[in-house]
């Protein structure tokens, strides 16, 4: 008898086997092959827009997938350094040989988890409530919960041109009843796309006709306890380079080729919007001259280069003719092509914010079966599902982030309230308080939390208290350090073109002007504190108001969040109520009046309806 088993080894898998097992729990990862474990079939790259900043949040509760990309990656870059705090995000392009390698490893080194190589076939139900799971050769293992991170097998397909293949990533076998026995059980099953384009061998790409595109030169870390396990002038390059008029042509007179337009007649499954194919790039954007790829290396032990950009489920003959069609890629050699794969998943109104299921007790579910895209989505949301199964064995509540909290609050919260229609992916803009939650802030939003649920230990928050105290030390003395303006410091400002103050001014009263940063005041006084205190106050001087003025928006959302809405209520006795706004009520039945606002179909007057009811019905009750 275990504690929690999971059942997938892939992003999501790893983080709830880790976080359950970390906690004391005797734990089995069930996996189809061990080889496979945070595999990474599409780009090895981690982080990203919006991204990052989840693998940071993840390493801020105490997940892994930080620690295990610092630790492997190729490269590391910030991107958007050029705008503000609230866009920027670290972005890695990893190892797929290292990542997976050293994940296995610190997985292998837990006491309370063991790893069985095996495929699942139904799950063990006892009046609406999981205990266990049934493998394909009728063992039964018993367990007090089940967390499912099947990822994109479930039902898998391949498809390319005009065949479809039923298997996995790799051509591996697929999870062939699964989704069945979960639909007895009463989901709703949703059919899903996404796609991968070619591996092209690095040794036949003329990279004089590409521009590249280097790691950052300064150091930059996912974890917050991590020095960086990298050396600048070593990190390998990644490359850009565009579609033409000749590609493009290839594609629009062979459209009817490829799985996605006619080709296969049976698609049912939804693609990515935001990650789309370069077939519906094409007939989407069709007045963009051209498209930018991004060339980007797998791994430092093999040539594989990863064509980003390219997805495609062509037949391999037409693969051929538009890859030669890119500058640079004139003579390459295709070492594996592209394809689309589709998949079932669960439609995600049908769990609770703790990401167990309103269906069958016990059993959560991470990751794509949940319909996002992602490796770092369906990390976050493995380590959440692990956190908080663990909680419920020690019959404690679940932790639930806020979307004022953490990017991992907003996904999972768009996810159970508004479901999906395609792959979800996090964009920065899905969140209303994007400034308030920022890459360089993930620990202080968010590490007393995981301090509290038992993944982040004594020495870790006393770092945290230390970065805290150094902040509020730095602040108090930028107000008392004044700047005198001397010959010296006068010919500075001019030579930088910034204009000269006409008084002797404190570093802080600088600090808030938007042309002066620390980098620039540093040309005068030395600051006695590290980086990352640096970056934290300049950012707070600079973004005073407006991180002000969302904190009370902030509020505003909490105020809501804390009027609850009762289990047993039974919308069918609303009156005037619309109908469309009773069935998505009755379908995603949210715990409070904030989440009902964010259900789409329900609108103000039907909330206002909603509150009336709540304070005639149930206000004798409180």
């Amino acid at each position: 008898m275990y504690d929690i088993i999971v059942v997938g080894g892939g992003h999501a898998g790893c983080e709830a086997a880790y976080a359950s097992s970390f906690k004391g729990h005797k734990t089995l990862l069930v996996t189809g092959n061990i080889k496979n474990i945070a595999d990474m079939p599409c780009n090895p790259h981690i982080g990203g827009s919006a991204k990052g900043i989840v693998v940071r949040e993840i390493d801020a509760l105490g997940g892994i997938m930080g620690k295990i990309a610092d630790k492997t990656h190729l490269q590391i870059k910030m991107l958007n350094s050029a705008k503000g705090p609230a866009v920027q995000s670290l972005r890695a392009q990893g190892d797929k040989v290292a990542y997976p390698k050293e994940m296995l490893n610190t997985l292998n080194s837990l006491d309370n988890l063991e790893i069985k190589e095996a495929m699942v076939e139904d799950l063990i139900v006892d009046n609406n409530t999981v205990k266990g799971i049934i493998l394909e050769d009728g063992e039964q293992i018993q367990s007090k919960i089940v967390i499912l991170t099947t990822g994109t097998y479930l039902k898998a397909d391949i498809l390319v041109g005009a065949t479809r293949t039923r298997q996995g990533p790799h051509g591996e076998k697929p999870s062939l009843h699964l989704s069945d026995k979960l639909k007895e059980y009463g989901f709703e099953i949703k059919r899903l796309k996404t796609g991968t384009p070619q591996r092209i061998d690095r040794k036949t790409i003329d990279f004089s006709k590409t521009r590249i595109e280097p790691g950052d030169d300064k150091y930059l870390t996912f974890s917050f306890d991590l020095e960086p396990q990298y050396k600048i002038e070593e990190q390998i390059p990644c490359h850009l380079t565009y579609t033409t008029e000749e590609t493009h042509r290839i594609i629009r007179e062979n459209l009817n080729k490829s799985s996605m337009y006619g080709a296969l007649d049976d698609i049912e499954g939804i693609g990515p919007r935001y990650c789309p194919s370069i077939e519906d790039k094409v007939v989407r954007f069709a007045d963009k001259e051209r498209h930018q790829l991004f060339i980007e290396p797998e791994s430092k032990y093999y040539d594989d280069m990863y064509l980003q950009g390219f997805s495609t489920s062509m037949p391999p003959e037409i693969q051929e003719l538009m890859v030669h069609s890119l500058p640079g890629f004139e003579n390459a050699k295709i070492i594996k092509y592209g394809y689309a794969i589709e998949y079932d998943a669960i439609y995600p109104t049908q769990l609770n914010a703790s990401l167990e299921t309103k269906i069958l007790n016990n059993l959560f579910t991470a990751g794509q079966i949940n319909g996002t895209s992602g490796y770092e989505e369906a990390a976050c949301q493995g380590l959440m599902a692990g956190i908080n199964a663990s909680l419920k064995l020690e019959g404690k509540e679940p932790l639930i982030l806020k979307r004022n909290e953490a990017y991992i609050g907003v996904l999972i919260d768009d996810l159970i309230t508004k479901g999906i229609r395609d792959p979800y992916r996090l964009l920065t803009s899905r969140a209303e308080f994007r400034l308030l939650l920022r890459s360089d802030n993930a620990d202080q939003r968010l590490r007393r939390y995981g301090y509290e649920v038992g993944l982040i230990n004594e020495e870790q928050l006393e770092r945290l208290n230390q970065k805290e105290q150094g902040i509020k030390d730095c602040l108090s003395w930028l107000g008392e350090k004044k700047l005198k303006i001397t010959k010296e410091v006068e010919k500075i400002f001019h030579e930088k073109n910034i204009p000269l103050p006409t008084s002797t001014m404190t570093l802080e009263q600088l600090l808030r002007r938007p042309e002066i940063t620390v980098s620039f005041l540093e040309n005068f006084i030395e600051f006695p504190y590290r980086e990352e205190i640096k970056e934290q106050v300049e950012i707070y001087l600079k973004y005073e108001g407006y991180i002000k003025k969302s904190y009370k928006e902030a509020e505003k959302l909490i105020k809501l969040e804390k009027k609850q809405i009762p289990k047993d209520i039974d919308y069918d006795k609303i009156k005037n109520i619309a109908s469309e706004a009773r069935q998505k009520l009755k379908e995603v039945r949210p715990t409070t009046i904030a989440q009902a606002i964010r259900i789409s179909g329900v609108n103000p007057s039907d909330i206002s309806i909603l509150s009336v009811y709540l304070k005639k019905e149930y206000s004798k009750n409180e």
